[in-house]
């Protein structure tokens, strides 16, 4: 992985999944320079100084994309646009969720990847799913080609966004092989959190079926041909959703996430390598709990334990072979007790391919391509 920063890992992460969603170096390494010193202190200190110095150069980069698009270079200020909303994430995934000016940013990004799809015409359409009355935001990008075409549900994981997903490029790898995908804010992720209020869940196919109920509404989507996949902490929700809801004809773990609740009892006692910081924090906002005992009560059930026997349908397990955040015996605990499925297969990403830490944040395309292969190739 890429080491902006020796040593500090949750702030190494974020760097290389901007760099993987769609940043550029330059600007990049703009933002890091003045952080250097305050990467030493840890992940927690400095994080509102990394704050600043991200939202910083993302603000610089919309001011010229307005000044593009004013000028009629729409495809120019489509890519600015695109980078400002990388930047503003990277800034925004890091704080706490009591830090106010993280709101003004989240929907500074929103704004931003809006004003990308516009001006660049970008095949990524802004959409909703009918749940509770409330609803969950999504992104859907249409498959190339003559359709009705087969369609991959994406699900977050703990801290990311469809915004990030799309910025991924797994989107438009699946398009090309004819594949259309729908990015999903589900509860406890993105807008479904920030904005509407609606948190985390284990029973993942609450959500996960609405899903499909509004994709077999749409003409251009084979409703026999509906998988589901997820990275991260997604690695848990797809899983389970493919073994609940059986109308999915396919499921991918990107991220073996097999049993999430017990490695939060090795967090809270080792306090090992973590996503973000503020980190019980952030976990009480995403499931909606009041306190860490609350939450410790709660996290058991976020495991596949028992789960993944149940999955009657073509099953692939991705992991990197350095991945700091899922144990390795996790990824063939998950591929190994999904005995029922007609076809599992499991992948581990090595140096030699790339992609080796979690979720290949330090070679995305590594996955992406190879993923968007398996499920064509199975679809």
């Amino acid at each position: 992985m890429f080491e902006m920063f020796p040593g500090n890992y949750v702030w190494n992460l974020s760097v290389n999944i901007a760099l993987n969603t769609g940043g550029q170096i330059g600007e990049v390494t703009e933002a890091c320079a003045p952080l250097l010193e305050a990467a030493r202190q840890g992940e927690d200190a400095g994080t509102e100084l990394f704050f600043r110095s991200w939202t910083a150069v993302a603000d610089r980069l919309v001011g010229l994309a307005r000044e593009d698009e004013a000028a009629g270079h729409l495809l120019t200020a489509s890519a600015r646009y695109q980078r400002a909303a990388v930047y503003y994430l990277t800034a925004e995934r890091l704080q706490s969720r009591h830090f106010g000016p993280r709101r003004t940013a989240y929907r500074a990004m929103l704004d931003a990847f809006g004003r990308a799809i516009t001006t660049g015409r970008l095949k990524c359409a802004r959409v909703e799913i009918p749940y509770e009355g409330v609803g969950m935001p999504a992104l859907f990008v249409a498959a190339e080609g003559a359709g009705p075409a087969p369609c991959m549900v994406f699900t977050n994981g703990l801290d990311s966004t469809k915004e990030m997903v799309f910025g991924s490029g797994i989107a438009q790898e699946l398009a090309r092989r004819g594949v259309s995908t729908l990015i999903v804010d589900h509860p406890g992720s993105g807008e479904a959190l920030r904005l509407r209020g609606l948190t985390g869940r284990h029973d993942s196919e609450h959500w996960a079926g609405p899903c499909v109920d509004w994709l077999e509404t749409r003409d251009d989507v084979d409703p026999g041909r509906i998988g589901v996949m997820g990275w991260s902490l997604g690695g848990y929700y797809a899983p389970r959703a493919a073994a609940f809801e059986k109308r999915f004809a396919l499921c991918v773990a990107w991220g073996a996430n097999y049993d999430w609740g017990e490695l939060q009892k090795r967090r809270l006692a080792r306090e090992g390598d973590r996503p973000v910081p503020h980190y019980w924090d952030h976990v009480e906002w995403v499931f909606g709990k009041d306190t860490l005992e609350e939450f410790m009560a709660f996290a058991p059930a976020m495991s596949l334990v028992g789960v993944t026997e149940r999955i009657t349908v073509p099953f692939l397990v991705t992991h990197g072979t350095n991945d700091r955040q899922i144990p390795r015996e996790y990824a063939t605990a998950q591929y190994e007790t999904a005995v029922n499925s007609p076809k599992r297969e499991l992948t581990w990403f090595t140096e030699r391919e790339g992609g080796v830490e979690h979720v290949s944040a330090d070679n995305i395309p590594a996955v992406t391509g190879y993923i968007a292969d398996w499920v064509h190739d199975t679809l």
